[in-house]
């Protein structure tokens, strides 16, 4: 991995201060390269071809294309030997140099060829013309800003901003952030500053920027047969895992003791690895529900005798840490773990330069308790009215406590499938929102309509669950996961890989009924396809998601900070747009144990801090 910087003119020492930016995404080498139209930049996290003949930029034979690139190409062996077959010279033993030589025989056609994680940009030194493009699954992030005459792009917005642009508040971001919990694309919390989409090229021609969409999980045509499913999920995730072992440079296992990861590690055992690195992070804390996924990881690292590595994160630790985290986000992702992920990063990058990782799984294969509860609301809807309220009173009031309050619980069971119904798993609720943002910044549909045009105009409504999938893959996965996931790794020049995101196990996942992802605890075909590799008290353990004991925190070594934070006088420009009084009462609340408020009170702390850093410079 890598990070890219450039622009549409030429300063060098500009960019230059936008490679030293995020010089932590490429510590190994780096270059520029600088004409009378362009600036490209490049700092590179040397993996394939450790050698100074895959420093970047790189130019094809006749110098007339220049590439900076972000990630890895999985496939590039089997391109390269077709491309030398074809007459092409190559300079280097990396693969990145791939890109550039199908970029000559294909344009934007090349990346339909690509198995991999990118950003990348290729300048055509002739045609004065640039192209940016982004992987199919947004694994890697691509910003850029454009005002009609200045194009600037990055792998992080840090970078972006040392330029002398305006630091503004996009308040539609505003909004979404505090709806979500993280901006969906292509916002960012900054005004003219945007995400490239994944699956996206952007190219400037002539001044004008022109943004396509090249890939699309489009064929949803159901697999109705278990053993065909099965197979190909088998097939497909060895053949994945297998491509992303390949590096120059040590590999590790994020092992978290669940499904995704146990399934990755007993995959590489498989083929061949064996006394691998692995990495698991737990917490000062004794309830079982805080460290039983931790305690997990060693009894697998000890069944595939792993080389394994644990670290225990305190709730000093957070203190002294979450700043840092929330400069490398970039932008506010609110999310307790993220502290933990970043020590972990810091902590594997002793060890190794790449991990795998089980991120993924969870939205491919139905294991979160949401889909659950959404086919439930289906089934209940099929019930004969007569008979409803007396299974509602009998079986549904236990089973959803706790996820749902009994006074409106009736209304939820009633909304049809839609928008409506998955922001009401995905999203703050409006009594908070309006308590907390002063009215003159809220905009309560604002969401809800954004979610609407770009993703419930159309879907499957006899399966439901199978869109709502599709759309975490696409919003949550993309801008929260993912997201988080790369700048908490990059931070230490750490890459992350993901083996069940690759794109051909996406399209094979539409393809899968909910009904054969649904049962039991969930992920039920994805735990038959990997059934091997998971010892008994991984397949049968109960779905438990990914906690901190960062409520429990708050009350002790977080409680002078989050005061701090959370007043009036903490950051100036936010001032007007928070009743803090209100907030103060929230924060008591939680405090005194009165009641469960971390979600929102982690939010607001991503929020101000963040906005402290970047609008108080």
């Amino acid at each position: 991995m890598c990070g890219i910087n450039g622009f549409n003119f030429n300063q060098p020492d500009l960019i230059n201060k936008m490679n030293q930016r995020i010089k932590h995404r490429g510590p190994d080498q780096e270059g520029i390269y600088c004409n009378n139209s362009f600036s490209l930049g490049h700092v590179r996290l040397s993996i394939i071809d450790l050698s100074e003949r895959a420093k970047q930029p790189l130019f094809n034979e006749d110098k007339s294309l220049a590439l900076i690139f972000n990630g890895e190409i999985y496939n590039f062996k089997e391109l390269r030997e077709k491309l030398v077959k074809k007459g092409h010279s190559f300079f280097s033993q990396s693969d990145s140099e791939v890109i550039l030589h199908l970029y000559e025989d294909y344009g934007s056609a090349c990346l339909e060829k690509l198995n991999g994680i990118f950003a990348f940009a290729i300048l055509d030194i002739k045609k004065n013309e640039l192209f940016l493009a982004r992987d199919r699954i947004g694994v890697k992030p691509l910003y850029y800003y454009f005002d009609n005459k200045k194009l600037i792009f990055s792998s992080e917005i840090k970078a972006i901003l040392e330029h002398p642009i305006k630091k503004e508040i996009d308040f539609n971001a505003f909004n979404h952030y505090f709806r979500l919990r993280y901006v969906p694309h292509p916002l960012t919390s900054f005004k003219n500053i945007y995400k490239l989409p994944p699956a996206s090229y952007l190219s400037l021609k002539n001044n004008q920027v022109n943004i396509k969409q090249y890939w699309r999980v489009n064929d949803f045509e159901d697999i109705d047969s278990e053993k065909d499913i099965i197979e190909q999920i088998q097939y497909l995730m060895k053949d994945s895992v297998k491509r992303q072992l390949i590096s120059d440079r040590p590999v590790g296992i994020f092992l978290s003791g669940g499904i995704d990861s146990t399934s990755i590690l007993g995959l590489v055992n498989e083929l061949g690895h064996k006394q691998i690195k692995t990495f698991s992070v737990g917490f000062d804390i004794e309830p079982e529900k805080f460290n039983f996924d931790f305690d997990t990881a060693k009894k697998i690292s000890q069944k595939y005798k792993t080389d394994h590595h644990e670290l225990i994160v305190s709730g000093k630790d957070v203190l002294q840490n979450i700043e840092k985290v929330i400069y490398h986000l970039d932008e506010p992702i609110s999310n307790a773990t993220q502290v933990a992920t970043f020590l972990l990063s810091k902590f594997a990058k002793e060890e190794v330069a790449v991990v795998l990782g089980g991120d993924g799984g969870d939205e491919l294969f139905g294991g979160y308790l949401r889909y659950r509860y959404s086919r439930l609301i289906d089934q209940w809807q099929k019930i004969p009215r007569p008979l409803r309220k007396n299974f509602l009173t009998n079986f549904l009031l236990n089973y959803l406590e706790g996820h749902f309050k009994k006074d409106d619980l009736k209304r939820k069971l009633n909304l049809p499938a839609g928008v409506e119904r998955y922001l009401l798993f995905m999203s703050q609720k409006d009594d908070i929102l309006e308590e907390t943002i002063n009215h003159d910044y809220w905009q309560k549909d604002l969401t809800k309509d954004f979610y609407q045009e770009k993703y419930f105009q159309s879907y499957p409504k006899n399966d439901f669950e199978k869109h709502f999938m599709l759309t975490d893959m696409g919003t949550w996965l993309v801008n929260e996961s993912l997201m988080r996931t790369d700048k908490m790794t990059m931070a230490f020049g750490l890459e992350e890989r993901v083996p069940i995101l690759d794109h051909r196990l996406v399209e094979l996942a539409v393809k899968i009924p909910s009904k054969y992802k649904l049962k039991g605890e969930g992920k039920y075909i994805f735990k038959k396809a990997m059934n091997e590799y998971l010892p008994d008290y991984v397949l049968n353990a109960p779905k438990r998601g990914w906690f901190s004991p960062s409520a429990k925190w708050l009350r002790t070594d977080l409680k002078d900070f989050a005061y701090d934070v959370l007043s009036e006088e903490y950051c100036q420009g936010t001032r007007d747009h928070f009743d803090f009084k209100k907030i103060r009462k929230i924060l008591d609340s939680h405090i005194n144990k009165e009641k469960y408020n971390l979600t929102c009170i982690w939010a607001l702390i991503t929020w101000q801090v963040w906005a402290k850093q970047h609008l108080e410079l």
